[in-house]
């Protein structure tokens, strides 16, 4: 038998941008950015929700092509967005229709406007399409702009499953527009924020210092330290994807999705009616509560991050934990076979040893967790009572 092994590196630039009013006339930021070969395309793709706030965008978008020279806009194309563009590959459909029609190739442009899911579905895409197009986004909402909008996944749901079928593919560029950061609903602005809390207490004790002193003010929405969190953890999402050493998950750790494997579960448990951002709340506030009952984190720190959670607003329990199945096993915890499953090998799960630091273990005990759970309901239905 004969053969021959190649080692084949590949470096990609992941560019992380922060701006006000992009198609803004002045505002130099795009324009510099794109290569402009004189025969490059772009094709932009916005999010239908988004039209009610911002009426005037395509029109923006159109005026400010016309004034960059060497690149041509095809069009701007409207789709549904939200969790419910990813329940199926419809909306995935028609965007590749789109490509198609407007002719875009691989020396083109997609640009994608809207929430995290939105993203998802358009850069699996761009991603697909022509074996991959270059794609800058721009996150719109809280938890994308702190978190998923600067990642380099892309996906859909299937067979019941979040983000079965997708792709790993780094965009050309990830724009921060504040502008579109305060039409959020105000739920929605403040769940995002559970994004950098996770990120603060897996990555840097500093960061999660800072959003406990500014709660009160994160909570109120107010601009200038909303726009400081995001910034401040989309850089910390972006490094830890450039620098740690996995940016396409090929191990088993996955330090990011901190309290993610029982959020995920959550939103299918509720028909995604949860977010992401509540869901993920719920399930930092129980990992962070178990690390203290296993002795891995202090029950002082443990009671700061539960602090914080309700200084934002956001839940540390919901009714779906309670949901049973044939065995009187709770329904969430199928979610740690389908945490391992999605990336394979042996379960891997982050639970804090500090704040600021994970450390990963191979098991959870499912009655202290159980224990977690009612002591965090016990904790919930006495503050409403």
């Amino acid at each position: 038998m004969t053969g021959e092994d190649f080692d084949i590196q590949v470096s990609f630039r992941h560019r992380i941008r922060f701006t006000r009013g992009a198609f803004s006339p002045g505002n130099k930021l795009l324009s510099d950015l794109l290569e402009t070969r004189g025969h490059s395309k772009v094709l932009v793709f916005v999010e239908t929700g988004l039209k009610e706030f911002f009426p005037e965008l395509e029109a923006q978008i159109q005026d400010y092509f016309g004034e960059v020279a060497g690149i041509r806009l095809t069009g701007v194309e409207w789709l549904v967005g939200g969790e419910e563009a990813k329940r199926d590959d419809s909306v995935y459909q028609s965007a590749m229709a789109a490509i198609e029609k407007h002719h875009i190739d691989r020396h083109s442009y997609i640009m994608v406007i809207g929430g995290g899911a939105f993203l998802d579905v358009v850069g699996y895409a761009a991603a697909t399409g022509h074996r991959g197009v270059r794609l800058v986004r721009f996150p719109t909402t809280t938890l994308s702009q702190d978190d998923s909008g600067v990642g380099v996944k892309n996906g859909i749901n299937a067979f019941g499953k979040k983000n079965f079928i997708g792709a790993f593919a780094v965009p050309y560029a990830v724009v921060n527009d504040f502008q579109f950061l305060h039409t959020q609903p105000e739920l929605t602005r403040r769940a995002g924020l559970i994004e950098a809390v996770k990120v603060s207490l897996v990555k840097d004790g500093e960061f999660f210092e800072w959003l406990e002193a500014n709660a009160a003010s994160l909570c109120a929405l107010d601009e200038a330290t909303l726009e400081e969190a995001v910034e401040r953890s989309a850089i910390h999402h972006a490094r830890h994807i450039a620098l740690g050493g996995d940016p396409f998950e090929l191990g088993s750790s996955r330090p990011l999705d901190y309290g993610h494997w029982a959020a995920h579960k959550l939103e299918q448990l509720t028909d995604f009616e949860l977010s992401h951002g509540e869901a993920v709340s719920v399930g930092v506030a129980l990992d962070t509560l178990y690390a203290a009952k296993v002795g891995l984190l202090s029950a002082d720190d443990a009671e700061r991050v539960l602090c914080v959670i309700e200084q934002l607003n956001l839940p540390l329990w919901h009714e779906a934990l309670e949901l049973l199945d044939s065995k009187g096993r709770r329904r969430v915890f199928n979610g740690l076979e389908e945490f391992r499953e999605h990336l394979g090998g042996e379960l891997t799960v982050l639970l804090l040893a500090s704040l600021g630091k994970g450390i990963d273990v191979h098991e959870i005990e499912e009655k202290i967790w159980d224990d977690c759970a009612e002591e965090l309901k016990s904790r919930v239905l006495a503050v409403s009572s």
